[in-house]
């Protein structure tokens, strides 16, 4: 590897020292590397992918933040197909796969070619209005829809591939990737997968019955959440968030269909660790 970036959230590092140190550790091994920073509300704010002229990409993006920051930039480097390097500045950190104290010993495992690439699975989500698409997003870990009123469910049909599944009075309903099934997919009951496995996770949000459970679907399946209408004839609103970020109103009769991406992202793996032994680390 030749060329680096480095993507910073600046949130997370303030003066930068950390980014610098990184930055002037590679030049001093002769390699190229430019440096990208953002802040909190640039990895929240809508999505833009990502361009390089052809023949520029960098080799790998060292991601210098949290999973925030790593989801951000697996939206925007998935067209590229560039591999990502998650540096730990936030406090879970499950995407990324380096802590701060033992960044040097990885960038000299991966300078010396001791490193593996793991592909992950991405999800694409369309917002469907009046039987016309009215908006496009792509997620690491999730696409949920989730009530707008705090103190209100609201009804929920859902189709596979074009025939009724199944419906729900609840808060909401996440469709996650095997990468985001330790997320909001976890808190909310969900069932923790293997990251490399290929398929999808269903998993209603607060459901008001005592019979709702997770279903895991193909990776070949399209799930389509359709808004029902309130009792009364009045239209739920309800908000539909990919990676908890790029973010679409919505109201009865509205649907989001999720699916797999064609594209996916690749990550960077120097640590030998399982992601079992990963897991029970950051859940201990």
């Amino acid at each position: 590897m030749e060329r680096f970036l480095i993507r910073t959230n600046q949130s997370k590092d303030g003066d930068l020292a950390i980014t610098n140190g990184i930055k002037d550790y590679l030049e001093s091994r002769g390699k190229k590397v430019s440096i990208e920073l953002l802040d909190d509300a640039k990895i929240m704010a809508n999505e833009t992918t990502e361009k390089f002229k052809e023949g520029d990409e960098p080799d790998l993006v060292i991601v210098l933040g949290g999973d925030g920051t790593m989801l951000r930039a697996a939206r925007d480097f998935m067209f590229v197909s560039v591999p990502l390097l998650g540096v730990n500045l936030g406090s879970m950190g499950y995407l990324t796969e380096v802590e701060i104290d033992n960044v040097y010993n990885a960038l000299d495992d991966i300078l010396n070619g001791d490193y593996e690439t793991e592909e992950r699975m991405m999800l694409e989500g369309t917002f469907i209005k009046a039987g016309h698409e009215a908006g496009h997003v792509r997620a690491l870990n999730d696409i949920a829809v989730l009530k707008e009123d705090q103190f209100r469910a609201i009804g929920f049909n859902i189709y596979v591939n074009g025939k009724f599944l199944k419906d729900y009075s609840a808060d909401g309903v996440i469709v996650a990737s095997p990468t985001g099934s330790t997320g909001y997919n976890l808190s909310a009951g969900g069932p923790i997968v293997e990251p490399g496995a290929d398929l999808l996770v269903l998993t209603p949000v607060s459901p008001h019955t005592l019979m709702a459970r997770s279903i895991l679907l193909s990776a070949k399946d399209e799930i389509k959440i359709e808004l029902k209408a309130a009792v009364n004839g009045a239209k739920y609103k309800a908000v539909a968030a990919a990676d908890a970020a790029t973010r679409m109103n919505l109201e009865s009769g509205d649907c989001f269909v999720v699916k797999r991406s064609e594209k996916r992202t690749k990550f960077v793996k120097v640590k030998s660790e399982s992601f079992l032994e990963v897991l029970s680390r950051k859940l201990s």
